[in-house]
């Protein structure tokens, strides 16, 4: 059981966006969207990792693997780099949000070795 609802509560939320977004793409693959067996398989990947890692199962692993799937997310879906205008804006603000993600799970692989349980 847990012993402080605020590691828990932080431990969700960072897992909750790999859980709703790999739960929300895999119910629009099953409602019919066409989006592909390799973007099914790694939604399901994704929401599968946001479980284990809102559980606390295997913490250190499984938050550093959220954190490399982030930045590979970060580099190849937010370039903002090769934009330009109010798109560059928005992208920039996609890749910063995902490095933010990024830092959370950091401290979540980090931080384990450091918590008493």
């Amino acid at each position: 059981m847990e012993r402080n609802a605020g590691w828990l509560a932080g431990r969700v939320l960072v897992a909750s966006v790999f859980i709703a977004m790999g739960s929300y793409r895999l119910l629009s693959w099953a409602g019919g969207e066409a989006i592909g067996t390799a973007a099914a398989v790694a939604s399901a990947a994704e929401l599968v990792l946001g479980l284990l890692i809102a559980a606390g199962w295997q913490q250190r692993w499984t938050s550093a693997l959220a954190a490399i799937a982030m930045l590979v997310d970060a580099l190849v879906s937010h370039p903002f780099w090769s934009l330009a205008g109010p798109e560059r804006g928005a992208q920039l603000l996609h890749f910063m949000k995902n490095l933010s993600i990024i830092g959370g799970l950091l401290l979540l692989a980090f931080a384990n070795r450091h918590r008493r349980h």
